[in-house]
């Protein structure tokens, strides 16, 4: 006897249907999945013979083969269970059930009979709804998420029997609803503020632009200086996450298997930050069955680099593209995945190997062909990609006994806000840009043209402070920002002047002759 169900299984980020086919005839006893399965998919067959006889019915003494389809695409993971079980149950005649075709059923079964949650059920309920599917059967513990996806009723069991007695009618499940604006308004909360962080007002002005304009940045200073307080706290400036955006990074996090059942929904913007012995594939993305890396899981929002030098350089090579493309292409014999990966790259890194080259109350034990060897690891086409360069000095004792809170993030992240919608108008229309970080030629030669000041302030920053051909784009588009920021349609001498002092890495300044950076606040003469 023949059965079929409905079933999905996640590709990238979004999900496609798996037809399962349940055939059961009298023949030697034994138990076949074709249809491209790995090694979960296989071992479902020992997951679902359990399951079957502990639930209360009779696993069929007969030949049983499960096709899954389309076969000429790999299956992975174990939300095959359920549907496998319930195949199997039909085919050998146990239970009567109408030709299912109205329903999406997933789910990973215990030996017991339980049902148990699986990765990806966003990116299966909103591939379900895009479908006109009229309901799923998913696990108890992956209903709040798959109802997120509005639009299709979501079934929760608890157990294979629940799930059966269903589909027969003999049993109720209440579909599950969830409230998606009281769902966004109890998750958008941060954790942490830049009140919290004393002093550093310059700093606070870098990260600020930073936010504003959707640019990367990067901080030196000594340990202890607060360069990893005040990253942790850059995703707070940021504008809250529309629905459309925290679909998409949800999405991601669901197919990477890190998404705490508690939240369903994220409704704040990630914030990554991986140690430097982080391999190619785990940042980037990859493996033998792609997975996403750190810089998809930080889309539209932070992705934090501390030690930046310290990392592989092969590793931070590869982030060259997805920092171009806003996307990341893992091609493989069989195929080949795009997984989104629009982020913020905010990198922290020491002076020196000691880290006290431009700390005035210690000494720096690096010599000059140390600290030259030392900024090195960092080449010069990821250096092009930031925008923001910007030196984070050791607290004095002054700042560090101030009781006066200091900016918080809620005025800070308004004054970003305004920023991105001049931005959002100026670029209506422009395909794949959304602030000035995204601008390319034409964009910049349309948008930031300079009066007779600002070019002259230009040219004497590039011929006095040796500041090179590719910082010359990156300084307009900062300086636009610091435009947008003031409401100004004109860029003038004031933000080309702070733009300039967001390039200190190409300066060059970098020598034994401790501290040579530029201070905060030193302009161009």
């Amino acid at each position: 006897m023949l059965a079929k169900l409905r079933s999905m299984a996640v590709l990238g980020i979004d999900a496609f249907e798996v037809a399962i086919e349940a055939d059961v005839y009298e023949m030697m006893p034994g138990f076949t999945i074709v249809g491209l399965p790995d090694g979960a998919v296989r071992e479902s067959r020992e997951r679902v013979m359990s399951a079957i006889k502990n639930s209360g019915f009779e696993f069929p003494a007969r030949k049983i083969t499960i096709n899954m389809a389309p076969a000429d695409i790999r299956k992975e993971g174990t939300a095959f269970d359920l549907p496998i079980a319930i195949g199997t149950l039909m085919a050998s005649g146990q239970v009567l059930i109408d030709p299912p075709n109205d329903y999406i059923i997933t789910g990973e079964l215990s030996l017991d009979g339980t049902v148990k949650r699986v990765k990806g059920m966003l990116s299966m309920a909103v591939t379900a709804r895009e479908m006109g599917i009229k309901g799923m059967i998913v696990p108890r513990e992956n209903a709040q998420e798959a109802a997120v996806a509005e639009g299709v009723a979501v079934y929760p069991v608890d157990t294979l029997s629940d799930a059966v007695d269903f589909l027969m009618g003999t049993g109720t499940v209440a579909p599950h609803v969830t409230d998606l604006n009281e769902l966004f308004n109890r998750s958008r909360v941060y954790s942490v503020d830049f009140k919290d962080v004393k002093g550093q007002e310059h700093i606070k002005r870098a990260l600020l632009v930073a936010a504003a304009g959707g640019h990367n940045i990067l901080m030196v200073g000594p340990p202890g200086s607060g360069k990893t307080m005040l990253a942790r706290r850059l995703p707070t400036i940021l504008p809250d996450l529309s629905l459309d955006e925290a679909l998409e990074t949800t999405k991601i996090h669901s197919v990477a298997g890190i998404l705490e059942p508690a939240t369903p929904l994220l409704a704040v913007r990630p914030y990554r930050s991986p140690h430097h012995t982080i391999s190619d594939a785990g940042l980037i993305g990859g493996g033998s069955y792609p997975r996403p890396g750190e810089v998809s899981l930080s889309h539209h929002g932070v992705l934090f680099l501390d030690e930046l030098p310290e990392f592989n350089k092969n590793v931070l090579e590869n982030l060259r593209q997805p920092l171009e493309d806003g996307k990341v292409t893992i091609s493989r014999a069989a195929m080949s995945l795009s997984y989104p990966a629009r982020f913020m790259l905010a990198a922290a890194l020491n002076p020196c190997p000691c880290g006290f080259h431009t700390d005035k109350r210690h000494q720096c034990t690096c010599g000059e062909e140390k600290i030259k060897k030392y900024m090195a690891k960092i080449s010069g086409p990821l250096f092009d990609r930031i925008d923001i360069h910007t030196e984070v000095p050791a607290l004095t004792y002054e700042e560090l006994s101030q009781k006066v809170p200091g900016r918080g993030s809620a005025s800070m992240r308004e004054e970003v806000k305004a920023a991105r919608a001049i931005q959002s108008a100026r670029f209506a229309g422009s395909e794949n840009v959304y602030c000035n970080a995204h601008m390319e030629s034409r964009h910049i030669r349309k948008f930031c043209d300079l009066d007779d000041a600002s070019k002259a302030l230009l040219r004497t920053a590039i011929e006095k402070l040796g500041l090179s051909a590719r910082a010359y784009d990156r300084i307009l588009k900062v300086a636009r920002t610091a435009a947008d920021l003031e409401k100004s349609e004109n860029i003038g001498p004031a933000h080309i002047s702070e733009a300039i002092q967001y390039r200190s890495m190409d300066r060059k300044l970098w020598t034994s002759a401790a501290p040579a950076w530029p201070s905060s606040g030193e302009g161009v003469a």
